[in-house]
């Protein structure tokens, strides 16, 4: 098959299945944090015993959903580091199957929550395999492909992530009918029940993948495999990891730290209606929808975007789009008729930057480093950009604490991480057009 040929059609029956598992993987990993997205409130509400509708109770919900969401964050990026140097020094298809084992498994033990504390501990504990996911599937994927396919593999591969995010909302939707309708009590522990079946998928794993050419030969190559000391004592090596982390953590922020939270503002819009608890959360279910509709064109469109102009102009692009969108969003987002139109919007430019890194990080690092670099980058960037949601919960309950609708104006502030991606990309090293580095 020439490499003038449309990208599908240069991959052969193996290259699709590498895609279609490590795709599959992602999805459900993904499928996984958007339940975790959509059910934190009503489970942080249940787990303090919160009252509905009260200013205190309220602000307390905000504090401690920050705290749950900076937690998975933190074990995300220490999952990050360790399964990314395992993908290197064990082998990619190993490794995927330990994280989704991981992710899977205390996914589905958050269901059974007692507390606040045990529910932060399943949350940590989850984000060590959902940090490690990301960096060994983009690694497989990219030096299995042929290289003219690569970037719209890996774009197909991060638009499985918005798909797995609107089959999580499809089911949300579907348990908030149950709820309203008196059939279940909480639409959350079942969330997280169902988000524990994925560890199914490890069985077709590890019986069809096998590891690629790439990686069999660096391993027989003097070179440790997932040196951090490499990674770091290198000065071309040091430099790529740095500038990833910087444009990792930019939109990792702004995705969990703000974008993610538009459900608990769509929560204040929806507080002076008079939806029940049951409809409510059909709706952050329908607005899940739509926002991850909004991400999987987000994501083609950077795939398309950045072979035309580079790497570097389409996340400039990329990354002012998101600053204005999510800001306006969170600041004039005030009718339920809003919903149809800013939601998906702000999903579009959000996911704009994440087909990004799945292009951009395995690109930035030699195959004996890809991994742990990749993730060092995606997952490190993930530990630090906890902060993120933790700042945002303490702009809501302390600084604008006095304003009338004060996650609004935490939003806007927060939006402002996205100059930090912005002022990154004049270090950025242009890789469109490139070979993977060796």
């Amino acid at each position: 098959m020439t490499s003038s040929a449309p990208w599908w059609k240069q991959l052969t029956r193996y290259h699709w299945w590498v895609l279609g598992i490590s795709s599959l993987a992602w999805m459900f990993d993904c499928m996984g944090q958007q339940f975790f997205a959509l059910g934190r409130q009503p489970a942080i509400t249940e787990l303090l015993g919160a009252r509905s509708g009260d200013p205190a109770s309220s602000r307390l919900v905000a504090e401690y959903a920050g705290y749950a969401t900076s937690a998975l964050m933190l074990g995300w990026a220490a999952g990050g580091v360790i399964f990314g140097i395992l993908g290197d020094r064990l082998g990619r298809v190993k490794t995927m199957t330990l994280t989704v084992l991981f992710y899977s498994l205390f996914t589905g033990m958050s269901a059974f929550s007692v507390g606040v504390v045990d529910f932060l501990i399943y949350r940590v504990v989850t984000g060590l395999g959902v940090g490690g996911m990301f960096a060994v599937g983009v690694a497989l994927v990219a030096e299995t492909v042929p290289a003219k396919a690569r970037p719209s593999a890996l774009g197909f591969l991060q638009a499985c992530s918005s798909v797995g995010n609107i089959v999580a909302a499809i089911i949300g939707i579907a348990l908030g009918s149950l709820q309203q309708a008196g059939i279940i009590a909480g639409a959350w522990r079942w969330m997280f029940i169902i988000g524990g079946l994925p560890a199914l998928l490890c069985l077709f794993i590890m019986k069809r993948l096998k590891e690629p050419d790439q990686w069999k030969n660096a391993a027989q190559s003097p070179s440790k495999l997932g040196s951090i000391g490499e990674l770091f004592t290198n000065p071309r090596w040091r430099r790529n990891a740095i500038v990833g982390f910087l444009l990792a953590f930019s939109g990792v922020v702004g995705l969990w730290g703000i974008g993610y939270f538009s459900y608990d503002l769509l929560r204040t819009v929806f507080d002076k209606t008079t939806l029940t608890a049951g409809e409510k959360t059909r709706w952050i279910g329908i607005a899940s929808l739509l926002q991850n509709v909004g991400g999987v064109f987000g994501v083609y469109a950077f795939t398309v975007v950045t072979q035309r102009i580079g790497r570097r102009p389409a996340f400039a692009w990329s990354f002012l789009a998101a600053l204005f969108v999510t800001a306006f969003t969170f600041a004039y987002l005030r009718h339920f008729s809003e919903i149809f139109w800013m939601i998906p919007l702000m999903g579009f430019t959000h996911m704009t930057l994440f087909g990004g890194y799945s292009i951009y990080l395995p690109e930035l690092f030699p195959t004996r480093l890809r991994s742990t670099g990749a993730s060092f980058c995606y997952n490190v960037g993930r530990g630090v950009a906890a902060l993120g949601p933790l700042a945002l919960g303490l702009l809501t309950s302390r600084v604008f604490a006095n304003e009338a609708e004060p996650m609004r104006w935490a939003g806007v502030t927060m939006s402002l991480v996205f100059l930090v991606g912005l002022a990154t990309l004049p270090f950025a090293p242009e890789t469109m057009g490139q070979p993977l580095p060796e």
